[in-house]
């Protein structure tokens, strides 16, 4: 795949996509996409409209946050705060805000509840779908992953055999550390961050919701994450349990079976002793 890329990256400088694409199809090792079906297509939809719906809404609290501020009427920085005293501070009378000003904020108002409508009918699609598609309600069993993100997963991916083993849907995602090795050092450095950015983000701010919930669980997942927290500290343990997660997808929907938090993965055969090694299997 990188000689084929190096073969059609200076045609694709050079404006000539077509002959690009045609020099990577010769390539017998190029690896190629999967083509998505109507329905991952659909779903995958729902998702973008779920996330212009949720920018579009932060742009109007940040519009009317902004515009009060103007008048001298500041409040704290959260949607909920300003949900709350919003409709008290258009209807009084007492404050500077003219009369335009009040009858434009409502509009904007207006346009706030529009948007939480929208998004919450997306939600409720996503659950529909989870509640539908098998691979999804697997998905969902994990900790860390809800009914987004295996909503979001089913639709990015779909048949997970396509990826030959854990750690390359995982690198897929970008959750894996990047190499800079050589001369047999191991050099490691961050994540990736290649491939969806969408599914990687919903990934790790669910390990993060996963991370919270850790000390009322009593699970191996659970408490290998709380050690693993005390050890690296926040941040770094969020990034492995995603990665974990994707792993522990690809293993789950390509073998078909129900996430279990007490599985014991059995020791790979090159770290058994040398005599356990030579029996046979």
């Amino acid at each position: 795949m990188a000689s084929a890329w190096r073969r059609a990256k200076p045609l694709v400088w050079r404006g000539l996509q077509g002959a690009a694409i045609c020099e990577a199809a010769s390539r017998v090792r190029t690896r190629c996409v999967p083509v998505k079906t109507p329905d991952q297509q659909g779903w995958q939809g729902i998702h973008r409209l779920r996330e212009g719906y949720k920018e579009e809404r932060t742009a109007c609290i940040n519009r009317i946050r902004g515009l009060l501020a103007e008048f001298g009427l500041v409040y704290p920085q959260s949607p909920d705060a300003l949900r709350r005293v919003l409709s008290e501070v258009l209807e009084d009378a007492s404050n500077e805000l003219p009369g335009m000003m009040r009858l434009a904020l409502q509009r904007a108002q207006a346009h706030w509840r529009v948007l939480d409508d929208e998004i919450a009918w997306c939600d409720q699609q996503v659950k529909q779908h989870v509640r539908a598609d098998q691979a999804a309600a697997r998905a969902a069993q994990l900790h860390g992953v809800g009914d987004l993100t295996a909503s979001a997963l089913v639709a990015a991916v779909g048949d997970m055999r396509q990826f030959k083993s854990a750690r390359q849907f995982s690198a897929w995602v970008g959750l894996v550390p990047s190499q800079n090795s050589s001369g047999g050092k191991n050099r490691l450095g961050r994540i990736t961050k290649r491939g969806d950015d969408y599914l990687r983000t919903l990934l790790i701010l669910g390990a993060k919701s996963a991370l919270l919930a850790a000390p009322k669980r009593n699970d191996r997942i659970s408490q290998w994450l709380l050690q693993l927290r005390d050890r690296i500290g926040w941040q770094k343990a969020l990034v492995a349990l995603a990665n974990k997660n994707a792993r522990i997808l690809w293993a789950v929907l390509t073998r078909e079976i129900d996430f279990d938090p007490e599985h014991v993965p059995p020791v790979p055969r090159c770290k058994l002793p040398a005599t356990k090694a030579l029996q046979p299997a």
